[in-house]
């Protein structure tokens, strides 16, 4: 067993979630925007950061992650030619349970046709994308699986942007903590994006590491893109006619996350 596969295995033997479980309608929006602290988080310098010549790929555990983490990001690098590839680690099939208009059948299909209009809506040039198709809601499970199937994909020199390894979902965390251990053992930059972060944490939430996390201020422009790349995902933005069961992504939470800036934490 080497080093990847021990640092693995502890993790899901020590693996608990604890308080930031997802419940209610979690921290408002006016709350993040009324915090001081977000102004003095060090800015994104996109040359410096993200230098030209070195690929960024963006690792979604579900199709539209990489949107509602990253739109802006994507519309400013996008600007300056930088390669970007989103890699879809599942296809979000286990969305929808029990229901009859999205099955897991058609989830298979219908979220990765939303995430590729999104990214069409962005008006992406430099942008492709891959699916690894990893079984939705077993990452714990296929954690290895995932670290291989990264060695098979990474070059050297890429940016690597996952969720955050905090962001209140468990594909999300452990996705996180998979893709940091790669980047680690390859020395590859990390950037980790606050996507559920915002709804379960506070204003100077003691257990993030603030002096890590760096901001990108997006213009209006960017940020009326990225709400129209969000209402691609019709799956998650409507009530499940078949159960009653409300949309996966409310109204609130896509207004939580058309802040006026993106937050990542800088793993390296």
């Amino acid at each position: 067993m080497d080093a990847l596969d021990e640092a693995l295995q502890y993790r899901l033997a020590h693996y608990e979630i604890g308080h930031r479980l997802l419940y209610g309608t979690g921290t408002e929006k006016e709350t993040w925007l009324n915090w001081q602290g977000i102004r003095t988080l060090t800015k994104i310098n996109l040359d410096e950061d993200f230098p030209e010549h070195q690929r960024i790929l963006i690792l979604a555990p579900h199709p539209d992650d990489e949107i509602l983490g990253c739109a802006g990001l994507m519309q400013q690098l996008n600007a300056l030619g930088r390669e970007m590839i989103v890699i879809a680690i599942t296809n979000g099939t286990a969305s929808h349970p029990n229901s009859t208009q999205f099955s897991p059948e058609q989830l298979n299909t219908i979220r990765p046709q939303e995430s590729i209009a999104a990214l069409h809506t962005l008006n992406l040039g430099h942008v492709s994308r891959i699916e690894l198709n990893l079984p939705d809601g077993q990452i714990s499970q296929n954690m290895h699986i995932l670290v291989d199937q990264l060695k098979t994909l990474i070059q050297a020199q890429d940016i690597l942007i996952s969720t955050h390894e905090q962001d209140g979902h468990p594909d999300h965390e452990l996705s996180a903590y998979a893709i940091k251990l790669v980047a680690q053992h390859f020395h590859l930059k990390h950037f980790q994006v606050f996507i559920w972060t915002w709804h379960w944490a506070k204003p100077n939430q003691a257990d993030i590491d603030w002096t890590k996390a760096k901001r990108l201020d997006l213009s209006q422009a960017q940020i009326d893109l990225k709400e129209r790349a969000i209402r691609c995902f019709k799956t998650q933005t409507q009530v499940d006619v078949s159960t009653g069961n409300p949309p996966i992504l409310p109204e609130y939470a896509i207004q939580r996350i058309l802040m006026p800036y993106e937050v990542y934490i800088n793993e390296n």
